[in-house]
């Protein structure tokens, strides 16, 4: 079975905005953020309009009717990735703030002077940051697996940096640059073997392929509403309930506690042990409706979809002269096409698609240290989702043969 990616376009209002001197809008900028099917937008807004309360304390009719949509998004989103529980979710604002939930509450507790925790070089800032902060406070060693010239991780060098013994192994299973889908199943296997838990920024991967936390068989997963058709502001990490229920709360104040006396508290049980304070609770009526959305697409279909249009772009990209493109092949990719033009600036060649209606990315894409791997300041990206089209690369690559056109 696939979809109709015509009757998927007819789903998201934006797309049919004008810009740029008229042209109608080609998004190219999915793996930044998604764009919202007018099913999520509704759900929003009858949440706002009909039930709009607090969650969790209230007895009203309002209370209620807010904390059994808000439970229900949580349940979702727990059946979305195969959770064992929906306790194992825990409703954070992004990826890097699970990310972040992770270093602070599990890190700082279990985390000794000397420890290794090992990541890779092609991680985003937000799977980099936490841990260098963490390891400046903790006195912690950083190690990288290694990125070869065509995009892959170094798996060989990958089981030699094991040999040290890590304690956490933290990587992304979908490269926001390269594109690069990396052996998940198999990295943590390694990893468990020698006595690493995992973690996996699966920011990337959730919204594009079928993810499954009891296949994967890692220890934390991270990932963002607004990558997969949600809304900002509300994003998700899971973990091991045996791991959470023994991490200290990261965040105090209302809805984290069972008792508070004025020197003591005791927390609350999961997941609201992690959830201080008023939650984002329309954004979990949107992150619901969006996880839905992509269930009735099924996400083998969005995959194939992805892939098709990945493989099909690689090979238009070949067409252009003086163009580099980063990454492996397209069955090792996702839909990520990070690419340089041969003496054009990555900021001009956006700024001159934009004139033809072609959002696109520019820059470092929060991933700096890749960018020093290949000796490149910057990028332009062009990513694709369930509502592209070939007709849409095809304008792309029509675009671009103009840019090189106008610097030479």
């Amino acid at each position: 079975m696939t979809f109709s990616v015509e009757a998927v376009r007819a789903d998201f209002p934006i797309l049919s905005r004008n810009v740029a001197s008229g042209k109608r809008i080609i998004y190219l900028d999915s793996t930044a953020t998604a764009q919202k099917p007018l099913s999520v937008i509704q759900a929003m807004d009858r949440y706002y309009r009909f039930s709009n309360a607090n969650i969790h304390r209230g007895v009203h009719t309002l209370a209620e009717e807010a904390t059994a949509a808000y439970e229900g998004a949580r349940q979702k989103v727990a059946s979305f990735i195969g959770a064992f529980s929906s306790r194992e979710v825990i409703f954070t604002r992004n990826t890097t703030e699970s990310i972040n939930l992770v270093a602070q509450a599990w890190g700082r507790s279990n985390l000794q002077p000397g420890d290794l925790i090992l990541l890779t070089e092609m991680e985003h800032h937000s799977n980099l940051v936490p841990w260098q902060m963490l390891a400046a406070e903790k006195d912690l060693r950083l190690e990288f697996i290694p990125v070869s010239d065509d995009g892959e991780l170094d798996l060989a060098e990958y089981e030699r940096l094991l040999e040290q013994s890590p304690r956490l192994v933290a990587f992304t299973h979908m490269s926001n640059v390269l594109g690069t889908i990396n052996p998940a199943k198999e990295m943590i296997a390694r990893a468990h073997s020698a006595g690493a838990l995992t973690l996996v920024d699966g920011a990337q991967s959730v919204p594009h392929f079928p993810v499954n936390v009891k296949d994967l068989n890692t220890d934390f997963l991270a990932f963002s509403a607004h990558k997969m058709l949600g809304p900002t502001g509300i994003g998700v990490l899971w973990g091991r309930e045996k791991l959470l229920a023994a991490m200290p709360p990261f965040l105090g104040g209302g809805d984290m506690i069972k008792k508070v006396h004025l020197r003591s508290f005791t927390p609350n049980d999961l997941p609201h042990k992690f959830e201080a304070g008023t939650p984002a609770v329309a954004e979990a009526v949107g992150f619901g409706e969006a996880v839905a959305y992509l269930e009735t697409l099924g996400m083998d279909n969005v995959a194939a979809h992805e892939t098709d249009l990945t493989r099909y772009a690689l090979q238009r990209f070949a067409e252009l002269p003086g163009v580099r493109v980063l990454g492996p092949a397209a069955e090792k990719k996702g839909g990520v096409i990070s690419f340089v033009m041969d003496g054009i600036h990555p900021h001009d060649v956006a700024q001159l698609l934009d004139r033809d209606g072609i959002a696109v990315r520019a820059g470092h894409h929060c991933a700096m240290p890749l960018h020093e791997r290949y000796q490149l300041p910057a990028t332009s990206r062009a990513s694709f989702y369930v509502y592209n089209t070939r007709e849409e690369i095809d304008l792309l690559i029509l675009s671009l043969a103009r840019v090189r056109e106008l610097f030479s």
